[in-house]
């Protein structure tokens, strides 16, 4: 048997003594995973430090750097994200009451785990705590597939999950790591339909249409963070400024950072003007449609179908609009479903918008920057969803899981 299908009939048979652990118990060995790696926080920057070193000498793109490296305060929210998954509800077991049928039936439906959950990502070391702590608590076997700029990192992280596992007596297939990048075992994992319930990639677009394309287990799609802010004409814009520098400007490599700002040609002659100047002072590139581009000195301008760029990086496309319902049609042409952005003080406005826009998250007057599982209150998150099945924006615990059907009755059989 390969290293591929032991993996993944272990971590199958680890996932089955999930399901008799109290919530207390899960609880009581995530709080040791915390601890876990606040205790080793100086030996997992040792060896991420190494990592890092060896992709920049690689020629491993800036958003690629950003994702891989680990700091103090970075693996300190790591922790944190595992404490604030403890003080969530565990989701398995929750029931819900659906009816009660005239026959006496008593129909509910119950939450329960997907079963084994196989994550295949990118230089996010972060990932393998995030997705063992919130596979572990939400009752699923996990797999980590990291890739090879960042396997080191991830093997200390899981070592460290796992030696606790051992500790409370579990078996530490609850949490695997394939050990090996090679993307021909990626292929053979892809394949495991017995014993895999769900694939769920976290890279590039790249990847993720290779693993979208090639897998027999069912994938859940975390696509490109296509992210605009729209300032209506109804705009505070100080407010609008100060979403948009946080926006592009905070972590430019990341998903939820913006990539296009859609402005009302009503407050254009105000607003741009103040955005060129921040885009000179902190060395944002932009491109305009040429509705705007008398407002920029230096901008590369482009046609009216040609946004829709994921540049990950202090670059940004804007574009002016005549109206709400061109600026609507803008971002659904080149938005990717990712996170939506309105600045109005128009209730009315800021209702349709967040109606009418195709976004796992639309955000009235707040950054786009808070569409992530910490920000939104799921502690940890294994990824933002794009595509709406089986889950749409940040998966936290319940997005872990599904509903079966519970009936309850007193003997009824059906004529």
């Amino acid at each position: 048997m390969s290293l591929i299908t032991n993996i993944a009939n272990d971590t199958s048979r680890a996932a089955k003594v999930l399901a008799v652990l109290d919530e207390q118990t899960k609880n009581n060995v995530l709080a040791d995973m915390a601890a876990a790696i606040r205790g080793a926080a100086e030996h997992i920057i040792e060896v991420n430090a190494a990592e890092v070193a060896a992709g920049k000498a690689a020629g491993l793109d800036e958003a690629m750097q950003d994702r891989l490296t680990l700091t103090p305060a970075r693996i300190e929210d790591m922790a944190q994200g595992i404490e604030t998954i403890i003080s969530l509800d565990d989701p398995v077991g929750k029931e819900r009451h659906i009816t009660d049928r005239p026959n006496g039936l008593k129909i509910q439906k119950m939450r329960v785990p997907l079963g084994v959950v196989c994550m295949i990502y990118e230089a996010r070391p972060n990932v393998t705590a995030d997705a063992g702590a919130l596979c572990f608590k939400s009752g699923n076997g996990v797999i980590l597939r990291g890739g090879k700029e960042a396997l080191n990192t991830s093997l200390a992280i899981a070592g460290l999950l796992q030696e606790v596992l051992r500790k409370h007596q579990l078996p530490e297939a609850l949490i695997s790591v394939i050990p090996d990048p090679d993307r021909g075992l990626m292929q053979e994992l892809m394949e495991q339909t017995e014993t895999i319930d769900v694939i769920i990639p976290r890279g590039g677009e790249g990847l993720i249409r290779y693993v979208t394309d090639n897998s027999k287990v069912p994938v859940i799609q975390h696509f490109k963070g296509v992210c605009h802010l729209y300032v209506d004409k109804d705009a505070e814009l100080t407010m609008a400024m100060d979403l948009l520098v946080n926006g592009k400007t905070q972590r430019t490599g990341v998903c939820n950072a913006l990539e296009g700002l859609v402005v009302h040609q009503a407050v254009a002659g105000d607003f741009l003007p103040q955005v060129s100047a921040m885009c000179q002072e902190k060395g944002v590139t932009v491109h305009v449609n040429q509705a705007g581009a008398a407002y920029f000195s230096e901008a590369d301008v482009i046609a009216d179908d040609a946004f829709g760029e994921e540049y990950l990086g202090p670059e940004i496309a804007i574009r002016v609009v005549d109206d709400f319902n061109q600026a609507l049609a803008h971002i659904d042409q080149f938005g990717s479903h990712h996170t939506e952005v309105i600045c109005t003080q128009n209730a009315e406005t800021a209702r349709l918008f967040q109606r009418a826009v195709d976004a796992s998250a639309v955000m009235v007057n707040a950054s786009s920057r808070f569409n992530d599982g910490s920000q939104l209150g799921l502690g940890a998150e294994i990824g933002i969803a794009t595509t709406k099945l089986h889950a749409y924006g940040p998966m936290g615990l319940e997005s872990l899981t599904t509903e079966k059907y519970v009936v309850s009755g007193t003997g009824q059989v059906r004529e």
